[in-house]
C-alpha cells in the first residue's frame, strides 16, 4: 500500500511540473506573439509615416507653385 501512496505521490508532483512547465512555455509564446504584433505594428506605422512625410515633402506642381505665388 505504501508503495501505491508513493506512486500516486509522484505522478501528482510529474503531473505539477508538466503544468507549470506548460504554463511558462505558453507565457513564453504570448510574449513573443505580443512583441511580434508590436513590431510588425510599428513597422506599419514607420511606413505610413514615411509615405505622409514623402508626400508633404514633395515639390509642388507649377500649377500649384504659380497659384502660390498670386495670392
Amino acid at each position: 500500500m505504501r508503495n501505491v501512496e508513493r506512486l500516486s505521490s509522484l505522478k501528482s508532483e510529474l503531473l505539477d511540473i508538466f503544468m507549470s512547465m506548460e504554463v511558462v512555455e505558453h507565457e513564453q509564446r504570448s510574449r513573443t506573439a505580443a512583441q511580434r504584433n508590436l513590431r510588425a505594428r510599428r513597422g506599419i506605422e514607420l511606413h505610413n509615416e514615411f509615405k505622409r512625410l514623402t508626400r508633404d515633402i514633395a515639390p509642388l506642381p507649377d500649377e500649384e507653385l504659380a497659384e502660390d505665388e498670386m495670392h
